[in-house]
């Protein structure tokens, strides 16, 4: 069963998407509000994928995922982005995002992001 961090500033989002991953076997091992506590968590818990909204205070996504790959190149950082920032997405997978989902949140293509990109 794989370990997820969820990274999101808005608490029902993280919500939302606990409840998509738990419902299809997956393990969440941590939450995080912002890029700066998803670099601690990310060092904290070592998890096999993180999942990492795009706009967020103190340190926004992209930055936490550059410095998440600083650290270690083979993270599978999955990015959640509201419609319409397709610039940043396109920033994001630069930058080493495997993937990208859509808010709102979909559960079958979050469940195949996440099932792709775990196996790749």
């Amino acid at each position: 069963m794989a370990n997820i961090l969820i990274v999101d500033d808005a608490a029902f989002m993280r919500m939302m998407i606990k409840e998509i991953l738990t419902k299809n076997g997956f393990n969440v091992v941590g939450e995080a509000s912002d890029g700066a506590q998803a670099l601690e968590k990310y060092q904290d818990l070592k998890p096999d994928l993180v999942t990492m909204d795009i706009t967020m205070p103190e340190m926004d996504g992209i930055t936490a995922l550059k410095k998440i790959r600083e650290i270690d190149p083979s993270a599978k950082v999955i990015m959640c982005s509201a419609m319409g920032q397709q610039a940043m997405v396109i920033d994001a997978i630069q930058a080493g995002a495997r993937d990208f989902i859509v808010k709102p949140f979909q559960a079958d293509r979050v469940i195949e992001a996440i099932k792709k990109t775990l196996s790749a």
